[in-house]
């Protein structure tokens, strides 16, 4: 008796499902001419957390790479937007895209500095660097010091068209987001990540450049921070610094990531909107609501260490198909 076997990547619901996520996206965009005000920032916080958790998770759940010092680059993007648009006088939704790239920009030399330490060391020393960053912050009075910036660029729009033009650039940069990690995890660069991450000295032996890689999905991450942290700035019209760079950012990253599920697409948006939907209903609960999101995080780690998307799915299927699959096909009769 002969096995045939083949290698897939995906299966015929993942030809359906471009269609069903373009009609979701169309769908989406419409609803700022139905929703009203609030809803329309419900939905934008909702998509910053969907993509802070998508880029935290390319970074330690792809990568390898668990930092804890990402808020460095949120706020270095939140910085940038407001001193783009209001000091330099640009578009605020052309200064987005350029705070973007300067958070890239500041995360090519840092990462000459950080990836000098590995583990728990990289981990705490991404976290000192963002403090640093913090501390200089503060004492450029360009940038308001210590009590923070308001943005000033939106002055002269309408609050209604202001929510729903940032409502649309929230979505565009999920869009991108979720595009750009897609692509990147179905790329040679998603092969090599995922083999540093399992075994980092099997990789280098097998011709793998481990630092480039690292070196690389480290920069476009911080690029996806810094477009959160831009966001974050249009959607509050401030940004303060012990705010924009709390840690309380990587807290809620990690816990969205691995409540989610860690190393798959699809358990950070989904850890995303359970997070979002916990925290809109239990925030006025006060200390009780940290004390629920601290025992949810402890039992979903003791019943589905994989998460509760890699729960659901047992690995058996994906809405993103980036894996390639053996499977069974058919049998001969050998003589």
């Amino acid at each position: 008796m002969t096995k045939l076997y083949a290698v897939t990547r995906g299966s015929k619901l993942n030809k359906v499902l471009p269609v069903i996520f373009t009609a979701l996206i169309l769908a989406l965009a419409l609803l700022p001419k139905f929703l009203a005000i609030p809803y329309q920032v419900k939905f934008v916080q909702a998509f910053i957390l969907i993509i802070l958790a998508t880029m935290w998770n390319l970074l330690a759940g792809f990568g390898g790479l668990v930092s804890i010092g990402q808020q460095a680059f949120i706020g270095i993007g939140a910085y940038s937007l407001v001193y783009l648009a209001d000091v330099q006088g640009l578009n605020p939704f052309l200064a987005l895209a350029l705070a973007a790239a300067v958070s890239g920009i500041f995360a090519f030399p840092l990462s000459f500095l950080v990836f000098r330490l590995s583990g728990g060391y990289f981990a705490i020393g991404t976290w000192v660097i963002a403090e640093i960053i913090k501390l200089f912050v503060v004492q450029v009075k360009t940038l308001g010091g210590g009590s923070g910036i308001s943005l000033a660029a939106f002055s002269g729009m309408g609050r209604e068209t202001r929510i729903a033009a940032i409502y649309w650039s929230a979505l565009a940069a999920i869009f991108l987001t979720l595009l750009s990690t897609i692509l990147l995890m179905r790329s040679k660069l998603g092969l090599a990540l995922t083999a540093i991450r399992d075994d980092q000295t099997a990789a280098g032996v097998l011709g793998v450049n481990v630092l480039r890689n690292r070196r690389t999905v480290f920069v476009l991450v911080s690029i996806g921070f810094g477009l959160a942290g831009g966001l974050i700035a249009m959607s509050n019209l401030r940004v303060q610094p012990d705010d924009i760079f709390s840690v309380n950012y990587s807290a809620i990253m990690i816990f969205m990531v691995v409540i989610g599920g860690l190393g798959t697409i699809e358990g950070p948006i989904f850890g995303a909107i359970l997070y979002y939907f916990l925290q809109d209903r239990l925030k006025d609960y006060g200390t009780w609501y940290l004390i629920i999101l601290g025992l949810l995080g402890i039992a979903i780690v003791s019943l589905a260490p994989e998460g509760l998307w890699g729960w659901i799915s047992r690995n058996k299927f994906s809405l993103f198909a980036t894996k390639y699959r053996i499977s069974q096909t058919s049998k001969e009769k050998g003589a």
